[in-house]
């Protein structure tokens, strides 16, 4: 299987060429915001964050911004910073040119600049001449095993253990055995099919912390005093027809597919294996969606039941509906239908290629939903309090 990528010159592979705004504190939102308006072709996030963190909560944000930057679907990027914050531009700027030397980027504080309105100027002009230079790339065949998926699901019903994620259970083995990676992620969505995933670990390492990943998470709920059923299930899930957390869960779990699993990482550690992998994330959509984006996730597959309109800035997000009535009613964002399964007129096998089939038409340029609407959402896992 192959499709038309850039090849980067560290030999990674994007395949989007986007030129990324990117603000390291939320002061610094509205500049980034204007940078972008200014400037066609660029696309960029904001965020509540930056300052008054500490530790490794500080540590986990920077990761999350520099992941971001460092992504082989970014050509360029523009770090706006206030100036004062506890995550400076100027080191997430250095970072990224670290890693990637080849990569042009531009760092703009707010506070050197003079104020809003020259730093936009600034950065506009940096931000444009990234666009011209990105413009002249050309795509040219990649394997497939290049690839990057991650998995999600989100608005959950009865039908997405059914049929979207089992479907895309099929997507994500097909993807491994041709040579590439799945990630699969939400660990509160996995409280109850624990043993599942973890008796598929390729040793007693990986297994002990599949296991581990998954109560601390379990206990987290416990130590706030509160019962996590108070946001999952959603109530949104609840109408959906799910009465439990395993019951969702023994549907989530379908999305890995079933292959053995080759890793456990935390939330927004780069991917650096092949194969499946296990990202520790909240089950918040777009926290999830940002931590597998910032582990190098180049293509996300979004099953939903309920629906939901979200998006990467960087990586295209392909929504898969679990049902046809939610299909045809939210067709502004629907990119594929596996209510199919359901209606008996295709098999979860034959759903599943077609999702493949779509992953490489997407990742070869065709845009999703999400990219046409400009969903570009962002959301920075938290693990310490604001100081």
């Amino acid at each position: 299987m192959n499709f038309m990528g850039y090849r980067r010159p560290d030999k990674t592979v994007g395949i989007r060429n986007h030129v990324l705004v990117l603000p390291t504190v939320n002061c610094a939102n509205q500049v980034a915001r204007g940078i972008a308006a200014n400037v066609k072709g660029t696309t960029w996030v904001e965020h509540q964050h930056g300052c008054s963190q500490l530790g490794a909560d500080a540590e986990q944000t920077t990761r999350a911004f520099i992941g971001h930057g460092i992504h082989p679907n970014v050509y360029g990027i523009v770090v706006v910073g206030l100036g004062c914050e506890v995550i400076r531009a100027q080191d997430v700027a250095a970072a990224i040119k670290k890693q990637c030397p080849y990569k042009p980027v531009h760092t703009i504080i707010i506070q050197d600049e003079g104020g809003s309105l020259k730093s936009i100027q600034a950065g506009a002009a940096a931000a444009q001449n990234m666009v011209i230079e990105a413009s002249m790339l050309k795509r040219e065949p990649i394997d497939a095993a290049e690839l990057i998926l991650g998995t999600e699901c989100g608005g959950s019903d009865a039908c997405s253990g059914l049929s979207g994620n089992p479907a895309l259970g099929v997507a994500s083995d097909i993807l491994i055995d041709a040579g590439g990676t799945s990630i699969l992620a939400e660990t509160a969505e996995l409280i109850g099919a624990d043993h599942i995933i973890a008796e598929r670990a390729i040793n007693e390492a990986v297994k002990e912390k599949c296991y581990a990943t998954i109560k601390g998470f379990e206990e987290s709920a416990k130590q706030m005093g509160v019962d996590m059923r108070g946001s999952n299930p959603t109530p949104g899930n609840i109408e959906g027809g799910l009465s439990s957390i395993e019951e969702k869960s023994l549907g989530c779990v379908y999305k890995g597919g079933s292959r053995p699993l080759q890793a456990v990482i935390d939330w927004a550690e780069k991917v650096t294996t092949k194969g499946l992998v296990f990202m520790n994330t909240p089950g918040n959509d777009i926290e999830q969606l940002t931590g597998m984006v910032a582990g190098g996730c180049h293509i996300c597959v979004f099953t939903t039941g309920r629906g939901t309109p979200t998006g990467s800035p960087i990586a295209p997000t392909i929504k898969v509906a679990t049902n046809s009535a939610m299909f045809q009613r939210m067709s502004d964002n629907m990119d594929l239908n596996a209510g199919t399964v359901i209606t008996g007129d295709e098999t979860v096998q034959e759903v599943g290629k077609r999702i493949v089939a779509e992953m490489l038409e997407v990742a070869s340029g065709k845009v999703t939903k999400a990219e046409v609407l400009g969903h570009n959402d962002f959301a920075i896992m938290r693990i310490g309090p604001t100081m």
